[in-house]
């Protein structure tokens, strides 16, 4: 079977191409209200809507079911290519005059407390100063978030684990490790061992990657198996989980510098533990959309600009974890 729109039962003509985007907002939301929620419509405006496209296409596209939407087969195909189609026909229209000040539209990435705590604010300020037309959506970092970006659900992704290789990707800054214990924690040493890291349990953090700790694997490398202890979605909660514990936080450096948290002190990680990039992440279709290229050159911006992460020294002597 083709995997391209097949065009046998309808006309380019009898189309109105304004449908393709609620097209490609109802085939990844799978619901009707979800889908007119992101265009600001009324449910029966997009059931009248679906009811169009689907004569258009002559295929019912969306099948409801006991446990809700699925598509049909041929709506599988029309989703793969519109994640192609979309980018290039919003470049034939705005490739030449975009202007951020005077575009509308949507972006969406995906990134953790920690990124957006570091870089957000250098990038949230040029974004609504110079776009005030464009809505800007964070969503968490998921086990999803790769198949997120090839699907065109996100356009970019803030990921510092291995990715596809097919992701397009610029290293935005260079991060290591601390680690964050209760002021009483029995460790006192202002760089942790190996052994220290496998004596205590600990407050991590999952990752995207089956649910691993972004940590986990440097551990492992280091044969270190600490005992059971905390998982949370968020690097902020996991430290401020270990006050009045036994626990230790792995986190990067720049988050403690942010964290105003009593009873907690830094340590240095183990030597071993490497220093790592974080990437920005994206589709290749979308390297020559204007408004990507422009949101990339924000986070580029606000990456560049980002300081050294603080010392031990210069956390301990303030008020901050």
């Amino acid at each position: 079977m083709s995997s391209t729109i097949n065009m046998r039962s309808m006309h380019i003509e009898s189309v109105d191409l304004n449908l393709l985007k609620a097209l490609e907002a109802l085939l990844e939301e799978r619901h009707v209200s979800r889908a007119a929620a992101r265009f600001h419509l009324s449910q029966s405006a997009m059931s009248r809507t679906l009811s169009r496209l689907r004569q258009a296409f002559a295929d019912e596209l969306l099948v409801r079911t006991a446990t809700g939407y699925v598509l049909t087969p041929r709506a599988r195909h029309i989703q793969a290519e519109l994640t192609e189609i979309l980018p290039r026909l919003r470049n034939l229209v705005t490739e030449e005059n975009f202007d951020p000040s005077t575009a509308n539209g949507l972006i969406r990435i995906a990134a953790s407390d920690y990124f957006l705590a570091v870089v957000g604010s250098g990038v949230f300020s040029a974004f609504f100063e110079q776009a005030q037309g464009i809505s800007l959506v964070v969503e968490p970092v998921s086990p999803t978030t790769f198949e997120d970006l090839e699907r065109g659900r996100v356009d970019m992704a803030f990921v510092p684990t291995s990715a596809p290789p097919r992701m397009s990707r610029h290293v935005l800054f260079t991060e290591d490790h601390v680690c964050v214990l209760a002021e009483d924690h029995p460790l006192t040493r202002d760089r942790l061992t190996p052994a220290d890291l496998g004596a205590y349990p600990h407050a991590g953090v999952a990752a995207v990657e089956s649910g691993h700790m972004l940590v986990e694997a440097h551990m492992e490398r280091l044969g270190i198996r600490p005992p059971a202890g905390l998982t949370v979605p968020y690097f902020a909660a996991a430290a401020a989980a270990v006050r009045g514990t036994r626990l230790i936080a792995i986190v990067p450096r720049r988050l403690v510098g942010l964290l105003r948290e009593p009873g907690l002190r830094v340590a240095e990680a183990p030597e071993q533990f490497p220093s790592f990039d974080y990437p920005m992440l994206w589709h290749p279709r979308l390297t020559g959309d204007p408004a990507h290229r422009w949101m990339r050159s924000l986070l580029i911006r606000a990456g560049a600009d980002l300081t050294p992460g603080p010392d031990i020294g210069a956390v301990q002597d303030g008020p901050s974890a």
